[in-house]
């Protein structure tokens, strides 16, 4: 998913954060055990745990692809008292000229007080100081400012207040069913499914919380929001007693070389009520059905193949691609799938729904990619609800089981059976693609912040982190290089901070090793870097985001086709060009007739002599410098969408710095160098674009909207 969908927005709003209306594997060496000296290690036990996960660990791996792979202190619980006096803080800190409605709002607290009233009026006054439309659109973008970090505060400490006060669980679900429908946040089936479907579970991981609004909402929110000592949420993964490797300067491959020919999808969100000609301009999160009623005017007809609204991707389209792909690209020797395959109506899915979907579309692309290997990955919409990946110590009711266990019999299509315990545990797996070369797939959403279960343990839930330590430490050994796939980018805001740092700290001890990463949840046409931590200039690895299939939302459908040093005697595995294909939707449906075409070639489009990670830091530095490079860039990002919006100086400012960030929410340490290079001395940067939604809310008027689209200004004539 590129954005949360505005279902979620509401679903924030309606509960854990947005409350603010309740009032949101080489065969050589690798099974070697005696490579680790295990008895010589203090952590013997954390590490024959992963031996016996290894997918070697019982010498059954196979080769994938043909020739041509602590104990924390916890926070004392705050009480009612310091829960509203928490709240009100919140609202004082908006520094918004309201200082009358502030001292109505304190006295109807202590009235309230004295006579036993569960603070509904609190909430009323809190919505006249709070610019819901702005904390929606920051929510949908995952971009927050300091407005959403007050509404999370606000809303959190009033949902705890519920909650430790006694009110049952049906009171509170009533009560937020009240204030989406009311606040005409959604409309009434959804606020209804939100409720229905989030409910139960956020209230049951709120009720068994230690932490108070400001540790909830920095855990949550990021760099938005003031840092909170939050012990609970402190934690590092533990590194084998082994010496990192000498550097060794990369080199690229010399041209003409043996490649693998690579095909990357992400982000299908096939949706299988598509209705052609049903209204594109709801009022929900997701429009072109026949539950979204006739469109009221000729222009908001849902087209024949898809629309640049919020609809998601008919199925006649996943199925022009798939045959335009295996038609055109008929040499690609393996496939990277990057997850997120049920539509963005989140708020009306059920289990055995997304389940048909993942079957549906296994059976698409075994039927378009017969004897093709393909390596999958998890996306955040196969959950149901969305973002929800309980750990295993979570009730029966609520486990995850469900998934993992399908995941493992449609991913055997393609992977081992000894895959089977890694993906059954937590769906990530390691596999051999050829003799020297690995794949690693994790499962990203132990990173998601809108995964409410971490916020009742967030430290390495399925031990995934340690796990993949374990991996990249046995490829180390054998001399194996390895490719890491995943859907939500380590470097992206929907990924916690405490995660992305160990995630970070990882690709640095492994450089060496690790030749690539593969993403995709933003929708858009994009990478990250990763740097040096001890050497902050220097590039060490490179996160490649692949471009979303829907077209969710003005965007045109599209997939990337890369080109891996292949085999020969001297491979590096690093990434040798990547191509974009997209087709232009507007014309599909105007003629009727999709065209897929090559957007753009990165190196000759860039003119870069090789994508090692320096280079991509030097193109970095040359779009901060050069209006017409970045122009092009800013093209190949939307995927050439006639309808992408233009682009000012912090707009420019934040793309840049998302490319620069591997590392989430720690823009003000890796974007200021970037950012100078883009306004010198003028006064404006990462500051700015924190403090920004102080002075700045959502304008709309007939001819002009501000949109917030990944923390910039994109301006929609």
């Amino acid at each position: 998913m590129r954005l949360p969908s505005p279902a979620c927005c509401a679903l924030y709003i309606c509960t854990s954060v947005i409350l603010l209306i309740l009032s949101k594997s080489s065969p050589l060496g690798r099974s070697q055990y005696s490579l680790w000296n295990v008895t010589e290690l203090t952590d013997e036990n954390i590490w024959h745990e992963f031996f016996l996960l290894s997918s070697d660990g019982d010498n059954s791996s196979s080769i994938v692809a043909p020739s041509a792979n602590s104990n924390r202190t916890l926070p004392p619980k705050p009480t009612l008292e310091q829960l509203e006096n928490q709240t009100l803080r919140q609202f004082e800190i908006l520094k918004l000229n309201y200082s009358r409605l502030f001292n109505e709002v304190d006295n109807e607290i202590q009235n309230d007080l004295r006579i036993g009233r569960h603070l509904p009026r609190i909430v009323d006054k809190a919505l006249r100081l709070l610019n819901l439309k702005q904390v929606v659109e920051e929510i949908e973008t995952s971009v927050m400012s300091k407005v959403s970090c007050t509404a999370c505060k606000a809303g959190a400490g009033l949902l705890l207040h519920y909650i430790r006060s006694g009110k049952s669980e049906t009171d509170i679900l009533k009560t937020v069913y009240h204030f989406c429908v009311t606040l005409k946040l959604q409309t009434p089936r959804v606020c209804e499914g939100i409720v229905r479907l989030f409910g139960g579970e956020v209230v049951y991981v709120m009720k068994r919380t230690t932490l108070g609004p400001e540790e909830i909402c920095s855990f949550i929110i990021g760099d938005a929001c003031d840092e909170v000592d939050n012990p609970t949420h402190e934690w590092q993964v533990v590194f084998p007693p082994v010496p990192k490797p000498a550097l060794v300067e990369p080199v690229a491959p010399k041209e003409g070389v043996a490649t693998f020919k690579v095909l990357h999808l992400s982000d299908t969100h096939f949706d299988p009520y598509y209705e052609e000609g049903s209204n594109a301009e709801c009022k929900e999160p997701l429009c072109c059905r026949l539950t979204n009623g006739p469109a009221l005017t000729p222009s908001a007809r849902a087209g024949r193949w898809g629309d640049y609204r919020k609809c998601d991707t008919p199925k006649r389209t996943v199925d022009h691609m798939l045959q335009h792909i295996s038609t055109t690209h008929p040499d690609v020797d393996y496939i990277l799938w990057t997850g997120d395959l049920p539509a963005h109506d989140v708020w009306n899915q059920t289990r055995e729904e997304n389940l048909m979907i993942l079957k549906e579309t296994v059976a698409q692309m075994v039927k378009f990619f017969p004897g093709i290997p393909i390596f999958p990955a998890l996306g955040n919409h196969e959950a149901t609800p969305v973002n929800s990946f309980p750990p295993p110590s979570a009730p029966s009711e609520f486990s995850i089981h469900w998934l993992y266990t399908e995941l493992d019999n449609q991913w055997r299509q393609w992977l081992p059976a000894s895959v089977s315990r890694t993906v059954r545990r937590g769906a990530f797996y390691s596999v051999l693609v050829r003799p020297g070369f690995r794949v690693i797939s994790v499962n990203m959403n132990y990173c998601n912040n809108k995964n409410w279960w971490l916020l009742l343990n967030s430290t390495d839930p399925v031990k995934e982190l340690q796990w993949f330590i374990y991996e990249l430490q046995s490829a180390e050994f054998s001399g194996e290089k390895v490719h890491v796939i995943g859907h939500i980018p380590p470097g992206h805001s929907d990924c916690l901070k405490v995660w992305s740092r160990n995630y970070y700290s990882i690709i640095n001890r492994y450089e060496s090793t690790i030749t690539a990463q593969f993403f995709g949840h933003t929708h858009f046409d994009e990478f990250e870097l990763f740097y040096d931590e001890e050497d902050k200039g220097r590039a060490v690895s490179i996160a490649y985001i692949g471009p979303s299939v829907t077209p969710y939302n003005d965007l045109n459908p599209g997939y990337r086709i890369y080109y891996i040093d292949g085999d020969h005697d001297q491979s590096t595995r690093t990434v040798i060009d990547h191509e974009t294909w997209v087709m232009n939707l507007k014309e599909a449906n105007l003629y009727d007739y999709p065209i897929w075409y090559k957007l753009y070639s990165t190196r000759a489009a860039y003119q870069m002599p090789s994508l090692l990670p320096h280079e991509w830091d030097s193109f970095v530095n040359k779009l901060a410098e050069s209006d017409n490079l970045f122009e092009q860039y800013f093209k190949h990002y939307w995927k050439n969408s006639p309808v992408r919006p233009s682009v000012d100086a912090e707009g420019k400012k934040r793309m840049l710095c998302d490319l620069r960030s591997g590392r989430s929410h720690d823009r003000k340490l890796l974007c200021q160098e970037i950012e100078s290079r883009i306004d010198a001395n003028s006064r404006t940067g990462w500051r700015a674009w924190i403090y920004n939604g102080l002075s700045l809310s959502y304008v709309s008027s007939d001819n002009y909207v501000i949109a917030w689209a990944k923390g910039t200004f994109f301006t929609h004539p």
